[in-house]
C-alpha cells in the first residue's frame, strides 16, 4: 500500500468537519465504530442506498455484525479486529438487507483513526458490479448452450456423411484438392483412408476428367451446374459425378457425390410403387426399423441410425433393438409380448438412448409380419422431444408439477418416483415459504427449519437462485 509522504503538509490540519465531508465524499456508506464494534455515526452519500437499506435509521447504536446478514457477520468482525490491531487494512464483500428484492453487496475496508479505539469502515456500493456479474454468467451460459447445439449439429452432419452409401467428397473448390471422403468413397476408389489429398482428376481416366474438371468450374462459377458421367482409373467403371457449392470457415468447397451407373443397372427390378414405397421409408423423418423374432435389428432406415448416433447401418445390425429402446430387458419385451398377442401396438411411449447423447422421448408403433412361417416385428420410432414435456428424472431437477409424475410411471424405477415426489413437493415447500416472507431468504430459512446455507444449496438446485451464495468470501459475494 502506498501512503502520502507528507500529509502535514500537503493537506494542512483538517478539522472534524473537514474530514467527516472527505470521508462521506469518497465513499457510498461510512461508519464510524468503537473498540466493540457499536455504530457511532453513519453517513450515506448514495440516494438509491438510502431508499434500499433496510432500517439505516436505526445504525447508530446498533453493532457492526447486527446490520450485515448473517453469512456476513464473521468478515464484518474480523475487519473490526483487523482495524484495532493496526494491521494493514483490506476490502471485505459484505452484504445489507434490502428493503426489497435482493440483498445489498457493499465492498467494505475499515481502519483506525482520529480518536483512541475509534475505527471508519469504508463502503462502496457493489449493486452495478453485481449486475455485470450476473449478466456475464447468463452470457457465458447463452454461449454454453450455443457451442452445445454446435458439437450436436456437427455430430449429425458427420454421421450422416458418414453412413451414407454414396461416395462423398469434400473437394476444395480452387485446388480441386480432395480435404475429406467418407467409408463409401474410400471402397469405391480402392483408396485407405478415401481419396484424400489428391486432386479430384486423379481419381478418373484421363479421358474424363476433363468433364469432372469442368463440372467443379461450373459449379464455382454459378452455384451449379448439371452431372456428368465419368470412369474411374481404377478398374473404369462408369459413374455419375454431381457436385454443391458451399462455404466454411471462409473457405469455398464443393460436396462431390459419386454414384456407380453399374451398381444401378444390376440392381434387382421391382415394381414402381414398392420402390416409391422403399424410398419414403428410406428418406421418413421417423426411425424405421426390422427386427426378429428374438429383437435383433435385420434393418433400418437413415433416420434410425442417426436417432442412435451410429456411423452407418452395419453397425445396428445384430444388435439387439433393447440396447438403445427403453430400460433394457423391459420396454422391448413388453413391445414384443403384445405384439405376438394383438399383432400390433400404436403409441408406445418410452425413451431411446443415442451412443453420444442422452436419452430423448419416443414413441413407437410396431406391427408383426409372418416372414416364411417366422415373425419379424417393424417398429416406426418418432422421437416426440420437442413435444413432451422434458423428462426431468435424468437431469438431476425434479419435475415442474405433481401432475407430471404420472407420465414418468413405467419409465423409471418406483423409487425414483417416490425422491422426484419428495423433490417436488420440497420445492412447492420452499416456494411458499418465499412467497409468505416475500422473497426474504433468512426469514423463508427460519420458517422451514433450515440453515440459511441448507436453503441457499436447494435454491441453486432447483434453479430458484443461480447467484445464491454457498459460503466463504466468494460464495456469498465476498
Amino acid at each position: 500500500m502506498k501512503i502520502f509522504k507528507a500529509p502535514k503538509t500537503t493537506l494542512g490540519d483538517l478539522d472534524a468537519d473537514a474530514a467527516a465531508g472527505l470521508i462521506a465524499s469518497a465513499t457510498d456508506i461510512a461508519l464510524i465504530l468503537d473498540e466493540n464494534g457499536m455504530i457511532q455515526d453513519v453517513a450515506i452519500a448514495a440516494e438509491d442506498l438510502l431508499k434500499d437499506l433496510k432500517d439505516h435509521e436505526h445504525w447508530v447504536g446498533a453493532r457492526w455484525v447486527d446490520i450485515v446478514t448473517e453469512d456476513s457477520q464473521r468478515k464484518a468482525a474480523q475487519l473490526l479486529s483487523e482495524a484495532l490491531s493496526k494491521a494493514p487494512p483490506r476490502w471485505r464483500h459484505l452484504n445489507h438487507p434490502a428493503v426489497s428484492g435482493p440483498e445489498l453487496p457493499v465492498l467494505y475496508s475499515a481502519m483506525r483513526t482520529g480518536r483512541p479505539n475509534r475505527v471508519v469502515a469504508f463502503g462502496r456500493n457493489l449493486r452495478a458490479v453485481s449486475s455485470l456479474q450476473r449478466r456475464l454468467v447468463d452470457a457465458q451460459q447463452s454461449m454454453e448452450r450455443d457451442y452445445a447445439r454446435v458439437r450436436r449439429v456437427e455430430t449429425r452432419y458427420r454421421l450422416l456423411f458418414e453412413m451414407t452409401s454414396d461416395a462423398a467428397l469434400i473437394v476444395e473448390a480452387t485446388s480441386r484438392k480432395v480435404i475429406d471422403s467418407n467409408p463409401a468413397a474410400g471402397r469405391m476408389f480402392a483408396e485407405r483412408p478415401g481419396a484424400t489429398g489428391k486432386r479430384i482428376g486423379q481419381l478418373f481416366t484421363a479421358e474424363t476428367a476433363g468433364s469432372v474438371e469442368a463440372l467443379l468450374a461450373g459449379v464455382h462459377a454459378s452455384g451449379r451446374s448439371d452431372d456428368v458421367r465419368a470412369r474411374l482409373a481404377e478398374g473404369e467403371r462408369e459413374v455419375a459425378v454431381s457436385a454443391s457449392l458451399f462455404q466454411d470457415d471462409g473457405g469455398v468447397f464443393c460436396l462431390v457425390r459419386v454414384i456407380s451407373l453399374e451398381a444401378d443397372a444390376a440392381a434387382t427390378p421391382v415394381s414402381k410403387a414398392r420402390s416409391k414405397l422403399l424410398k419414403l421409408m428410406e428418406g421418413s423423418p421417423d426411425g424405421f426399423v426390422v427386427t426378429g423374432a428374438d429383437g435383433g435389428i435385420v434393418t433400418a432406415n437413415a433416420a434410425f441410425i442417426q436417432l442412435v448416433q451410429l456411423p452407418n447401418e452395419e453397425r445396428a445390425r445384430g444388435e439387439k433393438l433393447d440396447r438403445w429402446l427403453g430400460r433394457t430387458g423391459v420396454d422391448l419385451t413388453i413391445l414384443i409380448a403384445n405384439l405376438r398377442q394383438h399383432g400390433s401396438v400404436r403409441l408406445f411411449g418410452t425413451t431411446l438412448r443415442g451412443e453420444l447423447g442422452e436419452p430423448s422421448n419416443v414413441e413407437v408403433s410396431a406391427v408383426t409380419v409372418m416372414n416364411g412361417g417366422q415373425p419379424c416385428f417393424g417398429f416406426a420410432i418418432r422421437d416426440v422431444s420437442r413435444r413432451l414435456p422434458r423428462d426431468t428424472a435424468g437431469d438431476g431437477r425434479p419435475p415442474s408439477s405433481l401432475d407430471h409424475l404420472t407420465g414418468l410411471i413405467g419409465r423409471v424405477a418406483l423409487k425414483d418416483l417416490v425422491r422426484e415426489a419428495t423433490d417436488v413437493i420440497e420445492r412447492l415447500c420452499i416456494e411458499g415459504a418465499l412467497e409468505l416472507t416475500s422473497d426474504n431468504r433468512a426469514s423463508a430459512a427460519e420458517m422451514l427449519g433450515l440453515s440459511r446455507q441448507s436453503l441457499y444449496i436447494k435454491l441453486r438446485r432447483y434453479g430458484m437462485a443461480p447467484m445464491a451464495p454457498e459460503g466463504g468470501d466468494r460464495a456469498d459475494g465476498a
